[in-house]
């Protein structure tokens, strides 16, 4: 048995492949979210699923932890100890807006206040020399001042120690013998990118969530292992690969983007098997949608993610590698509210699973994307929650009825306008990482995915004249299906920067190989063998004097001029597409980028057989359902599970299936495909 678990903000979610006999039996699961226990919605998702962690020879988990310690501020009380003059570094920050005229900017607080950052006497030049040696004599009176202020952690980040990490090195020797039982983490543990502020941040926010996520990882492993699992379980991390538990606990900011990374790697893998490598992925959970865009069957890694970023906050930067994933708080839980001047909104509040939307009866009386889409007919009463639950349309109505009082509009209105906003904050999500890079989202076919995709995909293509929409076999839990498909990764990256030339040639292949034989010392410490670790090399370069850069993959270790001379070639012209323009300039390296993966072994996505029923049997019922500006019609209920390879169908209609609902609006028809996959498109 192979086994994956996602936790979302509302709803943790299963898979299991079971292998027997050379064939597949793929089970699913889904349960409610539950905060302050997390691990027991895994443990009720092992429970519905029947499975007996014994036979589980392979286990993935994603995880919200991190993510969800850091914007609720229920991390550690952390301090930091920095180069002398350097304390202000979180204060100063980027001294920017993201909205260079928005009056309604908010400066946030640091992570660390003022009187937890200390200050040790050391300095190193960019190039790593010793400029002052490091001076030890006052960490003592800073440890006593950890004890007396109650520190549960501490982070060590020295100015250009991402070229010299000796006197972070020593440091932390020093500090955890004076500390033993407070965790301590160093920023060359953390990145080696240079960037004092982003760098600093990076390793405060690693440090405030690693109590925290310690407990959690150390106790979901102890819990499982009492259930009868007997190996760890790996953990899914931002940058699109999994991780040992031991390692993740070294830095856990790596697993910030955990749960949403896998559905993109999971879209892209399936997009390769179906032909289709341009794509705009868009996952729609109970709390957040997410997308992010795949070309040519590549996934987009950056470090230059931000949390609690919007246009009157700076966010906090967390320099780490991530899915290049723009989050929105839009899902099916988003509640939606008016402000003062009549205008409403949805989201970023969400109902959770508890008390949940309206509907579902539990106490929630604010109108939920879930509720309008329920009211609107859009999701049928026998599949709600995947015929786990019947809808409280009591509840629902007096929802709806509350909010029509305030506004003085019909319920029908305020159904179809809360889903019109939902939907606009969507289309703009998907801007940002299509229209706003320099993509046309006419290239790209849309693939939806999670509890709310299936229900919006149709009316964001049509907005972004998208030609395409795929919705995978059981999307609902296709983040966690995605677990399945990834490879054990570590990403190591170096600041160096130095002139692209022939002549630094030999530099350029010491650098990597440097950063090869930490990456298969870290892989051995985990248990696995030298010959199984296999590596891709990425390279970010500018031009001199330019502040940014493009990242370049290169297609093995340059060996030759030859080598080079591709590089300048293939320099130039990402440059210019990301940029619209190439100089005529001296070409700078910048950070040598290397990608470690242990391979494992991924199922493939089996095809399906040719149906021997019609289409017709699969019909569930007929109902009236309000599609917005598309007019209201009687629409066609199907059963999903009933569809075979290469039924077709004309909208209007509504698919149902276990874990998700897909609307098809009129002039709208689906095709399944060989893997089952409905593959929608607009008439005409």
């Amino acid at each position: 048995m192979r086994v994956a678990t996602d936790i979302g903000g509302t709803f943790t979610d299963l898979v299991c492949l079971e292998f027997s006999e050379n064939q597949a039996k793929l089970r699913v699961a889904k349960s409610d979210t539950t905060p302050g226990q997390l691990e027991k919605g895994i443990l009720n998702t092992l429970d519905l699923a029947d499975i007996s962690l014994e036979e589980v020879s392979f286990l993935a988990h994603g995880t919200t932890v991190v993510i969800n310690t850091l914007t609720e501020r229920k991390g550690a009380k952390t301090a930091l100890i920095t180069t002398k003059g350097f304390k202000d570094v979180l204060e100063i920050a980027r001294s920017n807006r993201p909205d260079l005229f928005n009056y309604n900017f908010v400066k946030q607080p640091s992570f660390v206040p003022r009187h937890l950052c200390f200050e040790v006497e050391e300095r190193l030049t960019y190039k790593g020399d010793i400029v002052t040696p490091l001076n030890t004599d006052n960490l003592k009176d800073i440890a006593n001042t950890c004890i007396e202020e109650q520190v549960e952690a501490i982070a060590v980040c020295f100015l250009h120690a991402y070229v010299n990490s000796e006197h972070e090195k020593q440091v932390l020797k020093e500090i955890r013998a004076l500390l033993p039982d407070i965790p301590v983490i160093a920023s060359h543990a953390v990145n080696r990118e240079w960037r004092e502020y982003e760098r600093t941040s990076s390793t405060v926010l690693s440090a405030y969530i690693l109590p925290t996520t310690k407990n959690y990882l150390d106790n979901l492993n102890s819990q499982l292992k009492q259930k009868g699992l007997k190996n760890s379980f790996f953990v899914m991390q931002s940058n699109g690969g999994i991780n040992t538990v031991n390692s993740v606990k070294e830095n856990p900011i790596t697993l910030v983007e955990s749960g949403p990374a896998s559905g993109i790697i999971g879209g892209a893998k399936l997009g390769t098997e179906i032909g289709k490598k341009n794509l705009i992925v868009l996952d729609i959970g109970g709390t957040t949608a997410k997308c992010s865009l795949i070309e040519n069957g590549e996934v987009n890694i950056t470090t230059t993610y931000k949390i609690d970023h919007s246009r009157t906050e700076a966010g906090y930067p967390i320099q780490t590698p991530v899915i290049d994933i723009v989050e929105i708080g839009n899902g099916g839980g988003s509640i939606a509210w008016v402000d003062a001047g009549g205008k409403i909104h949805v989201g970023p509040q969400s109902a959770g699973a508890y008390p949940g939307p309206a509907s579902y009866g539990k106490g929630g009386d604010k109108i939920t994307t879930t509720d309008a889409n329920l009211f609107c007919g859009r999701i049928h009463p026998d599949y709600f929650l995947g015929g786990k639950m019947k809808p409280d349309m009591e509840s629902l109505n007096k929802a709806f009825d509350k909010l029509a009082d305030k506004l003085n509009l019909s319920a029908r209105d305020i159904a179809i306008g809360v889903l019109r906003v939902a939907n606009a904050s969507m289309v703009n999500a998907l801007k940002l990482i299509s229209v706003n890079k320099g993509y046309d989202p006419r290239d790209f076919s849309l693939m939806v995915i999670g509890g709310g995709g299936g229900m919006h995909a149709a009316f964001l293509a049509e907005e972004l004249q998208i030609p395409e929409i795929i919705v995978p076999v059981n999307a609902g839990v296709f983040s966690a299906f995605g677990m399945l498909m990834t490879d054990l990764r570590k990403d190591f990256l170096q600041t160096k920067v130095i002139q692209l030339s022939s002549e630094n040639l030999s530099y350029f292949t010491e650098v990597y190989q440097q950063m090869e034989e930490e990456a298969i010392a870290g892989y051995v410490a985990d248990g696995f063998k030298k010959e199984e670790v296999s590596f891709e090399y990425f390279a970010d370069m500018r031009y001199s004097g330019q502040e940014h850069y493009v990242k370049l993959d290169l297609a093995s270790k340059p060996k030759s001029e030859k080598d080079l001379l591709t590089l300048v070639t293939q320099f130039h012209k990402i440059h210019k597409k990301k940029y619209t323009f190439e100089l005529e300039a001296v070409i700078e390296w910048v950070n040598f980028h290397v990608v470690a993966k242990v391979l494992v072994d991924k199922p493939v996505f089996p095809k399906i057989s040719k149906a021997k029923n019609t289409i017709e049997e699969a019909i569930h019922d007929k109902v009236m359902v309000d599609f917005g500006a598309m007019g209201s019609a009687e629409a066609t209920v199907y059963d999903r599970e009933k569809f075979g390879k290469g039924m077709t169908l004309e909208g209007p209609a509504i698919i149902a299936e276990s874990s998700t609902t897909t609307v098809i609006p009129p002039k709208f028809s689906a095709k399944i495909d060989d893997w089952g996959n409905l593959i929608i498109k607009k008439n005409g």
